[in-house]
């Protein structure tokens, strides 16, 4: 008697089958209609490629805009991106010491790192140690005053791009004291690239559009280990402190960051970082960049003059009010007081 095939329910295909066919199909479709030289390519590990422009970045996904429709994919799902319009594309708009950047693409940390992370320095006293962020290709960078407070010695270490993708470490002990503001904690300084080449520099956010909960990065050289990396996101967006309003952030900033850029996901500095609480975990703190740009602007207010040790502004505590309630300047006549 011949042997009958047991019938046969609905089987559940792998999850690499269920996700690889959509999209190589997807990428059939969108390669034949896209231009190389317009779109985005991303090549997925399965060797199927899509092409598209990449909308949105993070270390996790990538959005793809196909035209009718908007693809997400997981990051462990990609091999390679290869972009076609570069951030040195978006467009950008120069001040005199310092740049913005309009409509600039979100992207990962990751990323952002790989491009810009060249932009911060590290800046040496031979009291200790801080971070800075160049924000000009002639080398015009941001640090905290109190990295460089007392000191006229300083060293700054720079990492340039090297053809092969490698990074090569220098210290440049030519380092110009622009300006100091002690009362908002910042310092404009200025290196000279030791191969007379512009640097790579980081933009400042062109308008303040911050929110709680929002993916921030720092760099720096917390207890001087060089280049770290640190993520987390914005706590609250106006914490104030002594007649100032700072970025609180949970990303980990230590001794050493100081003076460090903190970093959105379009790779904009939002606020340098300055400050953290002792004794408490995710507690940092950045300098705006709304007071970083109105600080360069008015430099000439703070400008620095080795031989002058009172060169700048020092802004001092006001007096202790010992009287409440209106002032008798300030009382109306019509209150027949």
């Amino acid at each position: 008697m011949p042997r009958s095939t047991p019938p046969r329910g609905p089987r559940r295909l792998p999850r690499t089958s269920l996700r690889w066919a959509p999209l190589a199909a997807i990428a059939a479709v969108v390669a034949a209609a896209a231009s190389p030289a317009l779109a985005d390519t991303i090549i997925l590990r399965s060797g199927a490629v899509v092409q598209g422009t990449i909308i949105k970045r993070t270390d996790a996904r990538v959005w793809i805009d196909l035209g009718p429709d908007v693809l997400v994919l997981d990051a462990d799902q990609i091999e390679r991106i290869d972009v076609s319009s570069p951030v040195e594309s978006t467009e950008r708009q120069r001040e005199t010491l310092f740049s913005t950047v309009r409509d600039a693409p979100e992207r990962s940390a990751r990323e952002h790192a790989r491009d810009i992370g060249s932009a911060v320095i590290k800046v040496s006293t031979p009291g200790g140690l801080g971070s800075g962020v160049i924000l000009s290709e002639d080398g015009h960078a941001i640090t905290n005053a109190h990295v460089i407070q007392g000191e006229t010695a300083l060293r700054a270490t720079v990492w340039l791009p090297q053809s092969d993708g490698t990074l090569r470490r220098r210290d440049i002990d030519d380092v110009e004291i622009i300006a100091v503001n002690n009362h908002l904690d910042l310092a404009l300084l200025r290196i000279t690239h030791p191969d007379g080449k512009p640097f790579i520099f980081a933009p400042i956010q062109r308008e303040e559009d911050l929110e709680a909960g929002e993916d921030v990065f720092a760099i720096g050289n917390p207890l001087g280990l060089e280049r770290t990396l640190s993520r987390g996101v914005v706590s609250t967006t106006q914490r104030s402190f002594d007649g100032l309003s700072y970025i609180q952030t949970d990303a980990a900033i230590n001794p050493g960051n100081s003076g460090g850029p903190l970093f959105n996901t379009r790779g904009e500095v939002i606020g340098i970082t300055n400050m953290g609480i002792l004794g408490g975990e995710s507690l940092g703190f950045a300098i705006p960049a709304r007071y970083v740009k109105d600080f360069i602007r008015n430099r000439e207010a703070f400008a620095y003059d080795k031989n002058n040790p009172n060169s700048g502004h020092q802004y001092h505590q006001p007096p202790v009010r010992r009287r409440f309630g209106t002032p008798p300047d300030m009382e109306s006549p019509a209150s027949g007081r």
